[in-house]
């Protein structure tokens, strides 16, 4: 999840892609470059264990948008694919 964010904060399209699930992986990311991503706060996790498949990372993402703070509250899936942790998506609510 750390990795994301970072990822989202430099504008590392490559890497996000490559750490996104293939089943829900789009076919390209463009960035808004009003908005900068500046602190994220990982909140909770479950799973995602050495020897686990999936876990979840509940996180707040914090940014500036066109100089106004916001921030995004998510509750996220990942996947072993490959061997490697990737993102799934969201947890619905």
């Amino acid at each position: 999840m750390r990795s994301r964010f970072s990822a989202f904060a430099v504008g590392d399209a490559p890497y996000l892609l490559r750490s996104w699930h293939s089943s829900t992986r789009p076919a390209s990311l463009e960035f808004d470059e009003e908005l900068s991503w500046v602190r994220l706060d990982v909140l909770g996790r479950t799973g995602g264990g050495l020897f686990e498949a999936e876990g979840t990372v509940e996180f707040r993402a914090h940014y500036r948008d066109g100089g106004r703070p916001g921030d995004l509250h998510e509750h996220s899936r990942f996947l072993r694919e490959d061997g490697r942790w990737v993102y799934l998506g969201p947890i619905a609510p």
